[in-house]
């Protein structure tokens, strides 16, 4: 309707416009003087007449004084007839030049034609416009069950991606190695009888590569890759998620071999029988034409599905059994190896100065993803491009990470003396237990400057991977995040908010200890409360308790028996290593920051 409005107006003012011009064609020269017939009559008779000008019945007199005059005569009346008429001496004619001018064939037809053929045209132009709007209309509404999948040709080679260009999951790649092999030679193995797999799941956290691997794929394989979201298929109209689908598929046999791949497919593929519109919910009705489809393919058409996902728990057991999702493709978080050679990816179109260490960097980003070692780097870029520097050193990369994990520095954020004072023996609480403590990590930075939310920061990072943590890491980590609580009362008698932060993740890991990993003497090796997930709202709500209330008292008792124990331990430290814990501070103060090679030089004093 705001379309048709729009052409409608558009149309009013061309059409304004254009009678504006003919008006003006039409009013010729406006500096003439419309008079009577006798007033040119008497300036021929008293010769002041000058010039007359004859166009049809119109007179056109220029006078001496420079004045025009004009006027219509009869059209049956000549001008010699007309001033004979008036009794003028015809003799008088004779000193004025006389014009006699034919009107031109343009002329006629804009005077005559056009004030009656442009309406005319304008209200079929209208007309035409008006259907075009209707029929685009209609055929988007005949679209409205098209797939909006995107399309990379194979001749792309711009936007073309390889496994070189993936770094840090050599086992998923090997997965898919043989993909590519099904797409390039499909006749080896169907020639021993081989199936060609209909469908490949990525599996992992965000940021772990699973978009890029996919295309990678089509890359490799040379062949076209479609790229859709699985909530795109979901509309509030029922029955158009699995024309989307149907769609899709028909357009990927006509491309075969092709690959189709449907990022996020949890938003679609989620269990079925559990959502608030029943069995005949639209989502569900998109994914049974999901499993038709790929359950309905010829054993040559060449079409391999690869979805993204990073909550299988809940996709719906009919799209993880074999003839579906043949593969299932884990992609874990890098190790420090993976690390370092994504950061070598990424940094190829960065220029890097000598000093930069990709192992050092890989070292300090335990957990880090992909896509998070991508925006450390871009991160390090732009604060050299903010220096005006031409490369970029390691300085901008550790700056750059710290920014990623704590957040960008708040320079405008002072404290006074007597936080300042208080911060720095927080800090330094941190530091020194988490030093003397062998089951803790070590120390790699120390800061009081403000960074995000936080008024300092101690920097602790492992040595190595781990995958597997025992309890005594734990512990120890308990007793670090206390230690600032512990180094505040230690020292001025009180604690204040600083260490609130601190408190409630010790307060979460005492109680993950025992209610998840079992590591609780007391209430020995089992784990309490079952979360319980509503998969259409697709978040946890709740959790279920299947314990007594007194067990829930017995594990209330125990995480403060941790945590007490943890003060105790941090306590302990804190007061017989004080001298190195003035040491810290009174350098925290004079520099606010330490590094770890100082750290270790005042602790071995």
């Amino acid at each position: 309707m705001r379309t048709i409005v729009k052409n409608f107006l558009i149309f009013f003012l061309v059409f304004l416009l254009l009678a504006s011009l003919f008006s003006l064609y039409d009013s010729g020269d406006n500096k003439a003087e419309q008079v009577s017939l006798d007033q040119i009559v008497l300036a021929i008779d008293e010769g002041t007449a000058k010039n007359i000008e004859i166009s049809g019945d119109e007179l056109t007199a220029t006078l001496s004084d420079g004045r025009v005059m004009r006027t219509q005569k009869e059209p049956t009346d000549s001008l010699s007839q007309l001033v004979a008429n008036y009794s003028v001496d015809p003799a008088k004619l004779r000193g004025v030049t006389i014009e006699v001018k034919q009107a031109s064939g343009l002329s006629f037809w804009l005077i005559t034609i056009l004030p009656f053929l442009l309406p005319i045209l304008l209200l079929v132009g209208f007309i035409y416009f008006m259907s075009r709007q209707i029929q685009g209309a209609n055929s988007r509404a005949l679209s409205f069950g098209q797939a909006k999948a995107k399309e990379i040709s194979s001749q792309e080679k711009k936007n073309q991606v390889t496994f070189k260009d993936v770094a840090g999951v050599a086992e998923a790649k090997q997965e898919l190695e043989e993909v590519v092999e099904f797409l390039k030679s499909p006749q080896k193995f169907l020639n021993l009888g081989a199936r060609i797999p209909k469908g490949a799941l990525l599996v992992g956290p965000p940021g772990t590569g699973k978009t890029l691997l996919a295309r990678a794929v089509a890359g490799e394989a040379n062949v076209p890759f479609f790229h859709i979201s699985g909530s795109e298929f979901v509309e509030m109209f029922v029955g158009v998620g699995a024309s989307r689908v149907r769609d899709l598929f028909a357009r990927a046999k006509k491309a075969a071999p092709c690959i189709v791949f449907v990022d996020e497919i949890d938003a679609v593929g989620r269990q079925r029988g559990t959502g608030l519109g029943g069995s005949h919910d639209e989502r569900e009705q998109t994914l049974n034409q999901i499993l038709v489809e790929m359950d309905g393919f010829e054993a040559n058409t060449n079409v391999i599905v690869v979805a993204a996902t990073n909550r299988p728990d809940v996709l719906d057991p009919a799209l993880l059994r074999p003839g579906r999702f043949d593969r299932l493709v884990i992609l874990d978080q890098p190790d420090i190896k993976d690390r370092e050679a994504i950061l070598k990816v990424h940094a190829k179109e960065k220029p890097l100065a000598e000093d930069v260490s990709l192992r050092v960097i890989a070292e300090r980003t335990p957990g880090f993803s992909g896509a998070d070692l991508a925006n450390l780097l871009n991160e390090a870029a732009i604060l050299a491009a903010r220096r005006n520097q031409k490369k970029l050193t390691q300085v901008d990369c550790v700056e750059a990470l710290e920014k990623v994990m704590l957040g960008p520095e708040r320079k405008s954020h002072l404290l006074s003396e007597k936080e300042k004072k208080i911060t720095a023996y927080h800090e330094a609480g941190h530091a020194l237990v988490a030093h003397f403590l062998p089951a803790a990590d070590p120390v790699h930075k120390i800061s009081i400057i403000s960074r995000g939310r936080a008024g300092g920061y101690t920097l602790k990072l492992p040595t190595e991977d781990k995958h597997m943590h025992p309890k005594s890491e734990f512990v120890a980590d308990l007793a670090v995040m206390l230690a600032g609580h512990a180094a505040e009362r230690e020292i001025f008698g009180e604690v204040t908010t600083g260490a609130q932060s601190d408190l409630k993740r010790a307060t979460k890991l005492a109680r993950q200890l025992i209610t998840e990993f079992g590591m609780s003497d007391k209430l020995g090796p089992r784990t309490f409360g079952l979360k319980e997930e509503l998969v259409f709202l697709g978040r946890e709500i709740t959790e279920q308790r299947d314990y007594s209330e007194k067990v829930a008292q017995a594990i209330d008792e125990e995480v403060s028996r941790f945590l007490k124990a943890a003060y105790r331990t941090a306590q302990g430290t804190i007061k017989q290593q004080r001298a190195k814990l003035e040491l810290i501070v009174q350098t925290l103060i004079k520099k606010e920051v330490i590094e770890r090679n100082e750290f270790e030089a005042l602790m071995a004093h």
